[in-house]
């Protein structure tokens, strides 16, 4: 029992706080939120840290025990691998993409320290319409899979990354289905609400005013 209390209470003591976590990042990567960079030399310049991230573009934020750190796509490898080598984040979880329209496509990547037992989602944004981003396995080997499906299916483009071949979607297909201007062709083709399959339209009342259905184009379903 004994043994068991002072091996939870090692646990503890090595666990990270999000505090900390932040204060090493505005101490390597830059601080944040309009404040002044350490090493500033002048005001107005872009700056860039020793890890290679512009410390005049790094956002840090902490919510539900995780820190979001943001940095300038330019930025990105050097900021994998601060997290791996000066915060300890030795597992990658995972990788996607968010569509924010206007704003572009903003790449999410989270992390986790088993020593530490903290959380870091590491984000940037892209714009354009056809995206591009360092690949992150050189920092993590785990990062190929997620990528291969980031780029299926938001058209990211994960420059130097070994094999970026379809992953999930039939051969021939064209689009990028999780990008919000792609088109859901399956809205204009069958009844909504109501009908689950094309056989199953009999059941559905004729008449019935249908709203159009967001991204499908005027004539579709007539």
């Amino acid at each position: 029992m004994g043994w068991t209390c002072s091996r939870s209470a090692a646990w503890r003591a090595a666990a990270v706080t999000e505090e900390e976590i932040v204060g090493r990042v505005q101490a390597g990567l830059g601080r944040a939120g309009g404040n002044q960079p350490l090493g500033a030399e002048s005001a107005g310049e872009a700056r860039w840290s020793s890890a290679g991230v512009c410390t005049d573009a790094v956002e840090c934020e902490v919510s539900q025990a995780t820190v979001t750190v943001t940095v300038p796509a330019a930025g990105w490898l050097a900021a994998l691998a601060f997290a791996r080598d000066e915060l300890g984040c030795d597992f990658f979880d995972w990788l996607t993409a968010v569509d924010e329209l206007d704003d572009g496509l903003a790449v999410v990547a989270h992390l986790y320290s088993l020593t530490g037992r903290h959380h870091l989602l590491l984000r940037t944004m892209l714009g354009g319409r056809e995206p591009r981003l360092p690949t992150a396995t050189g920092s993590y080997r785990g990062a190929a899979w997620h990528e291969r499906e980031a780029c299926e299916m938001f058209g990211v483009v994960f420059e130097g990354h070994p094999r970026l071949d379809p992953l999930l979607l039939p051969e021939g297909f064209e689009g990028h289905p999780l990008r919000k201007d792609f088109v859901l062709a399956a809205r204009a083709a069958q009844e909504w609400p109501g009908a689950k399959e094309p056989g199953e339209r009999e059941g559905v009342a004729r008449g019935r005013r249908r709203s159009p259905q967001p991204g499908v184009p005027e004539g579709w379903a007539r």
